[in-house]
């Protein structure tokens, strides 16, 4: 188990939360905050010369979002655990960030103690979430039933690739009026109103 110190940067435009965080690091016993930045472009710019471990990213930032720096950052310095302390909770939040490379995604309203927790867990090798969130990531890889039919899903299919309706029933040898009732059943099985909807949803959801 790691023991030593661990040494942490902060970035986060609300100065007060900046200050509080630092604060309340810097004098947790087996915890260093000397660096903390207003900005992706400066964080960018200065830590990959710092002696930093953890790097605390907000992702509403003026200029470069959290994101954005945390991808940057990871290019250039692997060794750095990322953890995103925001108030979004949205799944392309959370998603981007994890891509981009942090190893942890927390919510501002996690109290200090588990935050201390949390930080000491991505630098022993985890990936902390607040409740919430780890609860969107597992809805998101449930593995979802297909309440499509074979001919619904093979319509639904051509329909992404640019056909329309017409196309579509003289590539499956099928009436227009027969083409146009799938489609109708598509888009009462998967809640859309619309063609793009239909697609886009499928496509999230995998299943064309």
């Amino acid at each position: 188990m790691l023991t030593d110190t661990i040494h942490i940067a902060i970035v986060e435009d609300d100065n007060e939360i900046r200050q509080t965080l630092q604060l309340i690091l810097d004098g947790s016993a087996g915890f260093a905050c000397k660096y903390a930045f207003a900005d992706a472009e400066s964080a960018i710019a200065s830590i990959p010369d710092l002696p930093v471990d953890v790097v605390l990213m907000d992702i509403d930032l003026p200029g470069k979002s959290g994101i954005e720096a945390t991808r940057e950052l990871r290019k250039r310095i692997g060794e750095i655990d990322f953890i995103m302390l925001t108030v979004q909770s949205d799944d392309d939040s959370i998603f981007e960030s994890l891509c981009a490379g942090a190893s942890g995604y927390l919510l501002k309203d996690t109290n200090p103690a588990d935050l201390l927790v949390h930080i000491k867990e991505v630098h022993e090798g985890g990936s902390p979430m607040s409740s919430q969130i780890a609860r969107r990531i597992i809805n998101s890889f449930r593995i979802i039933d297909n309440p499509l039919s074979d001919r619904e899903t093979e319509v639904l299919k051509l329909l992404s690739q640019g056909l329309n309706y017409k196309d579509v029933a003289e590539t499956m040898f099928l009436s227009p009026h027969t083409v146009k009732t799938h489609i109708k059943n598509i888009y009462s099985k998967l809640h859309v109103n619309n063609r793009a909807e239909a697609i886009y949803k499928a496509i999230k959801q995998k299943l064309i």
